[in-house]
């Protein structure tokens, strides 16, 4: 048997950080290097970040990727390591993996299929590579191949699928086989979203076993460039077995995950299963002589973490994915904590509750000295001890309310501010209602009255809490937290530079009904932590004796806001407002989403699809005045889908327009759909009798 050690190398970076990046990646280097590893595979455009946009078109982009990489050569003494960047080639620019082995660049593969979906835009700045095409390209005085490359080093074969290549049909790793490879590397960088990782899972695993290989998968980490955020994910897979695969959503810099491969074994594979070689050929092989040191057995089985078996993997990604993504914004975006505004409600009771996760799952990762670390810029937490001190100088909640607010609402958030530490404040905001109303008033000549001007009297309320809580934002120096989650962002149930006013919001990406029942989740069940490595340990190959028993994290502060039917509290308390009597049951507005929005379903077919799904509940009538009310408002409100504060992106029923789901600000609103709708409703009528379904409006 040939064994090798080698490793996929997961990073967190920053567009455009040059010297960040560079050190992460030498760093990352020396780790593998201190390990013993013979190969490790970096993510996709590692050297410049894969968020860098328009600025992958600049000169100096390049220039720049290219020193950075010079730079890193002189670090790979004794190891093969696959590095990613961009290249300027016959006047187009190419996504390349460059492989260097004992301080000498060997060439660069190039990525043949560009992702063109959802938040991926690469064919604005990228060219696709053609298969069985090899060229060489020049960097400083010397020429290097370039193209669709196998590369061997003493008789090991590696060849290369980036990211987007491994998830189409057609995937270069089938041509990879045919050549006889024995390694395929992928350096990707796949944003998170629940349960994507299972599927890189089966493509790993399933490639691995296919092509009669060892796949190494490396993904980029963390929130990179603002809206997406990375997992982390390395994985090794042989013959069709899942070797290893590193601890997702780190706060770590960097993770190597290493693994011992048997090349005769994968081998062994591709000779019993005989599938066609491509002799024809040579010209795309890169040789190279390599010293691959012995390597001893390993016993290897990958598991998976105590909390993604646990039976609550949704819930438990969501708090780890967006406390990372947190985290990272503030850091680099050097701001000196976070402000909210805390109303007691579910949506900022559960920002609050993120941001708390965010830094105590830190401190579980990487010691509140790491925390302290990563954070050095800001001083005031430099003398913290436990994670709730650190809270209470990076988190401000600020309750603001008139005499519509209820002592509910106000004990909700005050129990939990106290409960994880945050530093809370509280004003009374109705002079200042009062004082614009009697501007108005005045300048019109008559009073304003809930019969005649409802919307306008419940949307001064929500405008007049901003300026404080930017006041608050800016004497702090933070970032200022954004309250409305996917379920309003649809429907526009929400007051622009009121609510939503904000540098970043963090549920957006997220629908009601979910986060109802993740903040009693949070407060009964809790996250499962402390059943990983110590976090000085950067291997996945720990021992019994270097884990620590399961942990929950819990908030009981929860308890409160758990049991309030959401309100806005901008009605007077005799009006009994609700959320889902503004609007409709949550559920119900999820369902219509998702066939109308995420799946382009027609009302009439959205209307059919959920009278199955909600028979017995709802009749017909009240189900086809919400479809109806969802998309005039759904049309009516999409200017205010473009002005939200950047949110994380979690799944594919995002509501961006910026970076997910477009569309036109004016439009014809769905006039002869919602018609056509009507007309088929009324029809299956046994006895003929015409509709007249009410349409709910929510203003400005």
């Amino acid at each position: 048997m040939q064994l090798l050690k080698v490793a996929a190398g997961v990073l967190n970076q920053i567009p455009l950080a040059w010297d960040h990046n560079k050190q992460n990646i030498i760093d990352a280097i020396a780790e593998a290097q201190r390990q013993n590893v013979s190969l490790l595979c970096l993510p996709e455009l590692c050297i410049t970040g894969y968020g860098c946009e328009d600025a992958f078109y600049s000169q100096n982009t390049i220039d720049q990727s290219i020193a950075s990489l010079l730079d890193i050569v002189g670090y790979t003494a004794d190891i093969a390591v696959a590095v990613g960047l961009p290249l300027r080639h016959n006047n187009r620019t190419y996504d390349v993996a460059c492989l260097i082995a004992n301080k000498r660049i060997l060439g660069f593969a190039v990525k043949q299929y560009l992702a063109n979906n959802g938040i991926h835009y690469e064919t604005r700045w990228f060219q696709p590579w053609a298969p069985y095409v090899r060229d060489e390209v020049k960097i400083g005085e010397f020429t290097y191949p370039f193209g669709d490359v196998v590369f061997d080093l003493s008789g090991v074969r590696v060849g290369f699928e980036i990211c987007e290549d491994a998830w189409i049909a057609n995937r270069p790793g089938r041509i990879l086989y045919e050549r006889g490879v024995d390694l395929i590397l992928n350096p990707s960088a796949s944003h998170f979203a629940f349960m994507k990782s299972q599927t890189r899972e089966r493509f790993v695993v399933d490639a691995s076993r296919s092509f009669g290989v060892s796949y190494i998968y490396a993904n980029m980490l963390g929130n990179e460039a603002g809206r997406v955020i990375y997992d982390g994910d390395a994985m090794v897979a042989s013959n069709g077995e899942l070797l290893v695969s590193g601890a997702r959503l780190s706060y770590e810099d960097f993770v190597i995950v290493p693994a011992v491969v048997d090349v005769d074994l994968t081998r062994l594979s591709q000779v019993q299963n005989r599938g066609n070689i491509a002799l024809a050929y040579p010209n795309l092989r890169v040789s190279e002589r390599f010293d691959w040191p012995e390597v001893a057995p390993v016993i290897q089985k990958a598991e998976l973490e105590a909390w993604e078996r646990g039976g609550y993997l949704k819930e438990e990604e969501f708090a780890r994915a967006v406390a990372l993504g947190l985290f990272d914004y503030l850091r680099k975006s050097r701001s000196q904590g976070y402000v909210l505004s805390l109303s007691g409600g579910a949506d900022s009771s559960a920002i609050a509750a993120t941001v708390y996760l965010m830094i105590r799952m830190a401190v579980e990762n990487i010691g509140i000295d790491g925390v302290k670390k990563k954070l050095s810029y800001i001083k005031a937490i430099q003398n913290c001890d436990t994670p709730e001190a650190m809270l209470g100088k990076l988190l401000t909640v600020m309750y603001q309310g008139t005499k519509n607010s209820s002592d509910d609402t106000y004990q909700s958030a005050k129990e939990l501010a106290d409960d994880i530490g945050a530093t809370f404040l509280n004003i009374d905001i109705e002079g200042l209602v009062d004082t614009y109303r009697g501007l108005i008033e005045g300048q019109i000549g008559r009073e304003l009255t809930w019969e005649i001007d409802d919307l306008t009297l419940q949307n001064i309320q929500a405008r007049v809490r901003a300026p404080s809580i930017w006041m608050l934002a800016n004497i702090n120096n933070a970032l200022l937290l954004t309250t409305s989650n996917r379920s309003e962002a649809a429907v526009g149930y929400a007051t622009m530079d009121g609510d939503t006013s904000g540098s970043i919001s963090p549920i957006t990406g997220i629908d009601k009904h979910f986060l109802r029942g993740w903040l009693r989740w949070l407060e009964t069940v809790g996250l499962n932590v402390k059943n990983a490595p110590e976090p000085t340990d950067r291997t996945s190959l720990a021992t019994e004796d270097d884990v620590r028993p399961s942990e929950l994290i819990k908030v009981k502060g929860l308890h409160r806001v758990n049991n309030l039917q959401p309100t806005a509290e901008l009605r007077p308390a005799d009006r009994k407002q609700t959320d889902e009597q503004d609007l409709m049951p949550f559920d119900v507005l999820n369902s219509i989403e998702d066939a109308g929005i995420r799946d382009k379903q027609a009302p009439v077919d959205v209307l059919k699809q959920i009278e199955v799904r909600y028979a017995g509940r709802y009749d017909r009538e009240q189900l086809l005045s919400w479809v109806e009310r969802f998309f005039r408002l759904w049309s009516r409100n999409q200017w205010k889908r473009e002005r939200y504060a950047p949110s994380f992106h979690l799944d594919d029923h995002n509501l961006d327009p910026r970076s997910w789901c477009r569309f036109p600000i004016l439009s014809g609103g769905f006039e002869k759909e919602l018609a056509e709708m009507r007309d088929w409703a009324n029809e299956q009528k046994p006895n003929g009798r015409k509709g007249n379904p009410a349409r709910g409006k929510i203003g400005f």
